[in-house]
């Protein structure tokens, strides 16, 4: 009885730890390019998230649409209110659906843009981002003008409860 306990209690003790530290929980990571320490992670967000912004030139807001495949990241829809210089153009993006619904002006399409992409903190654009319901703006936890690295990624238990600033 003996034997089997000094044998179950250091496997039980190693499944334990293994739940604590191997990366099994997906997220959305954001982290400062420059400082991958200065990070935030958003649970719901590996099934997707929106970027929004101003526009520089049309001063419209704009939301992209991200979901993810598999470990890539795909851009799949941008709403905007006024077209203008540098929004997307329909004839430049094969197969994308292009409608107006009220003021909204909506480009449904597929773009894949890989496992991780980058993001600057604008000092204008007001970015941020919605997962779920709930909207946080990227300049309550990064300064601007911030290069940020967004990507899906998978962290472990105690990453996810103990070492992330939380944006709630």
């Amino acid at each position: 009885m003996k034997t089997r306990i000094l044998f179950i209690l250091p496997v039980f003790f190693a499944i334990i730890v293994l739940v604590f530290i191997f990366p099994a929980f997906p997220v959305l990571s954001i982290s400062n390019r420059k400082n991958p320490s200065e990070k935030i992670h958003f649970e719901n967000g590996a099934r997707g998230f929106i970027i929004s912004y101003t526009h520089s030139v049309n001063k419209g807001r704009v939301h992209d649409y991200y979901r993810r495949e598999g470990k890539n990241l795909i851009l799949y829809r941008t709403d905007f209110v006024s077209y203008g210089a540098g929004m997307p153009e329909i004839e430049e993006t094969p197969g994308a659906v292009f409608y107006q619904a009220g003021e909204t002006f909506t480009m449904e399409y597929e773009r894949n843009v890989g496992t991780s992409f980058l993001l600057s903190v604008g000092v204008i654009a007001e970015h941020s981002i919605t997962v779920g319901n709930d909207e946080f703006f990227l300049k309550d936890f990064f300064e601007p003008k911030t290069s940020l690295v967004l990507k899906i990624k998978r962290i472990s238990l105690i990453e996810l409860l103990y070492k992330q600033r939380r944006p709630n």
